[in-house]
């Protein structure tokens, strides 16, 4: 298969439907081992070199938001432990993926300079530097069909690791955190904490009326706080290992909590101490969305709205967590205080029929009739308005 020539900063969309073209897809790399780093780099049109087995479905989504311009993947895009999600979003927004072309690619790269693709080779010039499998719709379907086979051995395996790590981790449900003074009190307050998970960003867009009419406390879990800030809304708390947030979302005016291991170790503060914000830590066992959700709960949060977290075998395979001990133990000891707005903008989607819109004209199309009805001024401002217009028609 072949790409056809398109300049950088243009979507390419319909690449793979079977058109051919003589051409090859020529434009500027970026190279990164980790797709959340390299996402905060690529421009539109660019091609994203990455090093992803299993790509997952957040990344995919990334990947299409940052409107790449051809991806290629130094590792497996679907291995077939599971049914990962990611190269579906990516040939879903017509953006082409070369699979699974060898590690030794990263070596050669040197970022921003331009590649040619073409037949699932990448060149440089005249160059070949690796071949791979060019990811197709029939392709597609046959490994996530082989990967779905594949589920119920997963699940089974990831049930054993869950139940053998539920009773080191049960703590949890019995010891109250240590907990850092937040700069806002959580007290009988709403509490909306956004993680960067599959669909985020649109359950995020379809609970906007919500967040304006309540003004819940705004938590971001790490890129959650970006995803905050592209709807619009300023984070009060931004928590995690801050690994995958941007500059601007650290720098917001949000309270910093970073998440640290059980043992006191913090890799994630180093960032902050670079950038020369203030911080404070948090030590806790599970994830930071675990945290960070029985934090809200320990400062008596009326209720915690969560958008983007995880809490199915996908997404727990997503994260590759082989087990969900954590999370399961701190939903148990939430219990319902705890909301998840996970799929609600699948669930209802705000539409007017047609009459209300005929409706609406109608009525203003009255109030302007009646204004001018009732009032001399309104007639003969309107008057001046017509003479004015003869007057640069020529009439």
């Amino acid at each position: 298969m072949r790409f056809p020539m398109v300049k950088p900063g243009l979507p390419m969309a319909n690449l793979l439907t079977g058109r051919q073209a003589n051409q090859g897809f020529r434009a500027p790399v970026r190279v990164d081992r980790r797709t959340k780093n390299l996402t905060r780099r690529l421009r539109p049109g660019e091609i994203a070199v990455i090093d992803h087995i299993d790509l997952d479905g957040p990344a995919g989504e990334a990947l299409a938001a940052r409107r790449a311009g051809a991806v290629i993947n130094m590792a497996p895009s679907i291995s077939g432990r599971y049914p990962n999600r990611g190269p579906e979003v990516l040939l879903n927004a017509g953006i082409p993926l070369i699979d699974n072309v060898g590690a030794d690619l990263i070596d050669l790269l040197v970022e921003g300079e331009e590649l040619t693709l073409r037949d699932g080779a990448v060149y440089r010039g005249e160059e070949r530097l690796a071949v791979g499998q060019v990811l197709t719709p029939e392709r597609l379907a046959s490994e996530i069909a082989a990967a779905r086979r594949n589920l119920e051995v997963e699940l089974r395996r990831f049930v054993r690791n869950t139940l053998s790590y539920v009773e080191k981790e049960s703590g949890l449900l019995f010891e109250a955190a240590n907990l850092p003074n937040f700069h806002i009190d959580l007290r009988d307050r709403h509490v909306l904490v956004v993680v960067r998970g599959e669909g985020a960003r649109q359950d995020l867009g379809a609970v906007r009326g919500y967040i304006r009419e309540r003004r819940p406390v705004l938590i971001g879990v790490d890129g959650g706080a970006d995803m905050l800030l592209e709807q619009g809304f300023t984070p009060d708390i931004v928590f995690g290992d801050m690994d995958s947030i941007s500059d601007r979302a650290l720098c917001c005016g949000a309270q910093l909590i970073v998440h640290a291991y059980p043992d006191g170790r913090c890799p994630g503060k180093a960032r902050l101490d670079a950038l020369g914000l203030e911080c404070q830590v948090l030590p806790g066992r599970g994830t930071s969305e675990d945290v960070v959700l029985l934090a809200a709960y320990e400062k008596g949060a009326e209720l915690i709205i969560a958008v983007g977290t995880h809490f199915n075998l996908i997404d727990f395979l997503d994260k590759n967590r082989s087990g969900m001990s954590s999370t399961f133990l701190v939903r148990l000891r939430i219990g319902s205080r705890l909301v998840d707005a996970k799929g609600v903008s699948r669930l209802y989607r705000v539409s007017y029929p047609l009459w209300h819109l005929v409706l609406m004209i109608l009525a203003g199309i009255a109030a302007i009739a009646l204004i001018l009805l009732l009032s001399q001024e309104a007639r003969a401002f309107l008057q001046f308005l017509v003479m004015r217009l003869q007057q640069m028609l020529g009439f």
